[in-house]
């Protein structure tokens, strides 16, 4: 027999999400902004346009760089943890529910995209002159847009997702 703790615990639990599924499935996550065929939500990628934002910013306003070298990455789990999202919850069940192929691509992006941030905060922060800076800023953000929409790509569930959604509705 389990403890009322336990019970308690249990009952605020999610339900296990099922990635794609029922219709009833589909309309949660496509209410909480996650894509029902990806299990991706789009949110986590707000993450790196702070990143992007801050790195933009740089050129004409060289004490940003500051700012952007506090930026942390945060894995799609520790974003959603650690956010206001109101379907965290939801979207971190739906990424550990999501195919294993889309997961692993995504995962290999989002990890290039950190590995970028991280290695450009270092020149950054070993730089000496405001215009070495600036140039590393403005070359990172060449870098990292294109990925991040590659990221959106695989979340949204590219081309052949977009068709059917045009063919359903």
């Amino acid at each position: 027999m389990t403890s009322t703790a336990a019970k308690t615990t249990l009952s605020h639990r999610p339900a296990p999400v099922k990635v794609g599924g029922d219709g009833a499935r589909a309309a949660q996550l496509r209410a909480a902004n996650i894509n029902p065929r990806t299990g991706l939500a789009t949110d986590y990628l707000n993450h790196f346009n702070e990143a992007i934002m801050l790195l933009e910013m740089i050129p004409d306003m060289p004490e940003c760089a500051e700012d952007f070298l506090s930026w942390q990455p945060l894995s799609y789990r520790e974003h959603f943890r650690a956010s206001n999202f109101k379907a965290r919850d939801l979207a971190i069940e739906a990424y550990d529910s999501a195919n294993e192929v889309i997961r692993t691509e995504f995962e290999n992006i989002t990890s290039a995209m950190t590995s970028i941030l991280m290695a450009v905060g270092a020149a950054i922060r070993d730089a000496r002159q405001e215009k070495t800076r600036a140039t590393l800023a403005e070359q990172a953000t060449g870098w990292v847009k294109p990925l991040v929409a590659l990221a959106g790509g695989i979340i949204n569930g590219g081309s052949e997702a977009d068709i059917d959604y045009i063919m359903t509705h």
